[in-house]
């Protein structure tokens, strides 16, 4: 009798974890706020943004990295919320953002380029300087290039940072357009009133500040 219930406890656990495993495929054990099955895709978010920490780049590129680390925090909040597709999406960002943190940069072109007010329109008095980028950028064919826009610290942060996404997004515009550059192989990230380059306590510095910074990769 005892031989026969041991049996059927064996069994009943052998069937119970078969179950389990199917029930978890494509999960991973990675214990958080009380779960501790979640999706790989979470879990190698997870993991891009522990490995950026791990090897210095919150240092290097602390912008970049808090993006990527914010993206990871919202895929876990958002599958929490039980909205598993648009977690899965958001940690799959958040993994390519990590990864790509703080790229080899082998060249860098500075085109300081003084927008009018509130704008983000290349003006004409700048395009002897972006021919210049263009015939820089041409050096390189094989290579990826990123776009970071900055700008003075007139106007408030948030306002600032729009503004540089929105400069290094026309920059961009620009040299696929009129330069014939492959927009495919062009990034852009706007920094805001961060990293100045002059004091911007001076009409000369702030115009300084006003920037795009045009760089090849290492692929």
């Amino acid at each position: 009798m005892h031989v026969l219930v041991a049996r059927r406890l064996l069994i009943g656990a052998m069937l119970f974890s078969f179950l389990f495993v199917i029930g978890c495929a494509g999960m991973e054990f990675s214990p958080k706020n009380g779960i501790w099955y979640y999706p790989k895709d979470l879990v190698e978010a997870k993991k891009a943004v522990t490995d950026a920490k791990n090897t210095g780049k919150d240092k290097v590129c602390p912008k970049a990295y808090d993006e990527a680390k914010d993206l990871k925090k919202k895929a876990y909040e958002t599958y929490w919320s039980c909205k598993d597709k648009e977690a899965i999406s958001m940690a799959k960002d958040a993994t390519s953002k990590a990864k790509a943190l703080c790229p080899k940069v082998i060249d860098k072109f500075t085109l300081t380029i003084n927008f009018d007010f509130d704008k983000s329109t290349i003006r004409k008095s700048d395009m002897a300087d972006l021919k210049k980028a263009i015939e820089f950028i041409n050096k390189y064919p094989g290579n990826k290039i990123r776009i970071e826009g900055y700008t003075d610290w007139t106007g408030t942060e948030k306002y600032n940072q729009r503004l540089s996404e929105r400069r290094a997004s026309a920059t961009k515009n620009y040299l696929a357009t009129k330069g014939g550059i492959v927009s495919s192989r062009i990034s852009t990230i706007g920094y805001g009133e961060s990293n100045p380059v002059a004091s911007n306590k001076t009409r000369d510095g702030r115009f300084q500040n006003r920037r795009v910074e045009i760089l090849i990769l290492r692929d």
